[in-house]
């Protein structure tokens, strides 16, 4: 399974959403799965991880060490199966790149909580590391169980 997360500038939540999850997928030995992230804008390319969730992931044993943010391309649909955003403003920004979604790839990281219109706050503005944590976390433990039962 080839799985994107995909937020605004790719230096907090969706990396943050990538290394939680490669980090759960190792614990539980999958392997042969893809997972990256990337942004809907152009603003952040070859940034770092933001400092604050570069921190916030090292609290709990991961590093995103080489993480540069770039760009998701329209070349990338069909190279992934799940495509994982984390707020309502990312789905619109990224149906400029997907106009359209015909197999059904395109997803809310929270619906795999149990919180299909949830959205996971950006951190970048609520200052809330943590808080980001944990709902990126509760999804991707759901992600996990389907990455699981393939």
């Amino acid at each position: 399974m080839n799985i994107m997360f995909v937020c605004h500038g790719n230096i907090c939540r969706s990396p943050m959403g990538e290394y939680i999850l490669k980090d759960l997928a190792q614990r539980e030995g999958l392997t042969g799965h893809t997972i990256a992230s990337s942004a809907v804008s152009r603003e952040e390319i070859g940034n770092p991880v933001y400092p604050p969730a570069r921190r916030e992931l090292a609290k709990h044993g991961i590093s995103c060490d080489g993480h540069h943010a770039r760009q998701l391309t329209r070349a990338e649909y069909d190279a992934y199966d799940l495509f994982l955003v984390m707020d309502s403003s990312n789905l619109i920004l990224l149906s400029r790149i997907f106009p359209d979604d015909p197999d059904h790839k395109i997803h809310r990281l929270l619906e795999f909580a149990g919180r299909p219109k949830d959205d996971v706050e950006d951190p970048w503005y609520t200052r809330d590391f943590s808080a980001a944590y944990e709902d990126i976390l509760s999804g991707c433990k759901g992600v996990l169980d389907v990455m699981r039962n393939g």
